[in-house]
């Protein structure tokens, strides 16, 4: 009934703003609601007077104008690239991540039949010291893997192959950069 998402994630947006979409259902639902919104931001109502038959615009914000340029320029990347083109792309960069990591015996959390091309939650590797490897990868190599967030912090590495940073040149880097911390040269 209703989608939405980041912008900066595979987009390759700025972030701050989220698209979103309803179907004619919740569309209904949301013009027959008997509770008022007590949101300002979040009154569809007011925001849908911004389009459609008989539209009476209501100030209801400032847009984010610099923002929508840019969300703009990704979804024309987009068009220029073809959506299955950049699924496929992020797959094989997937494919290609996950044959590096296995290889240096970096082992996945999510099975292999769930997983998501763009995330990829791994294994910290034992003896690794979360904190000082990730720390590394910024300061060495202007490289940033994502720590582990709730019960997995310090457990997990999160390596985001994500919009138009999924490409091989940064899949080789970020091979090489783990590699280089873990294997020859782990920190003290």
């Amino acid at each position: 009934d209703a989608i939405y998402s980041g912008t900066q994630k595979c987009l390759s947006a700025m972030p701050g703003i989220s698209p979103v979409s309803f179907n004619e259902r919740a569309l209904t639902k949301v013009k027959n609601r008997k509770k008022p919104v007590t949101s300002w931001f979040l009154d569809l109502n007011l925001v849908m007077g911004y389009w459609g038959d008989g539209a009476q615009r209501t100030y209801h914000h400032t847009a984010p104008v610099n923002t929508l340029y840019g969300l703009h320029e990704s979804l024309v990347m987009m068009l220029e690239e073809g959506l299955e083109n950049s699924w496929t792309r992020h797959q094989k960069n997937h494919e290609l991540l996950k044959e590096g990591l296995e290889a240096m015996g970096i082992h996945f959390l999510v099975n292999e039949a769930d997983r998501l091309p763009q995330l990829n939650s791994v294994f910290i590797p034992e003896g690794a010291d979360d904190a000082k490897v990730r720390a590394t990868l910024l300061n060495d190599y202007n490289l940033e893997i994502g720590a582990g967030l709730g019960a997995y912090a310090g457990k997990v590495w999160r390596i985001g192959l994500m919009g138009h940073s999924s490409r091989k040149e940064n899949i080789t880097l970020c091979l090489a950069a783990l590699k280089d911390t873990l294997v020859n040269k782990p920190p003290p």
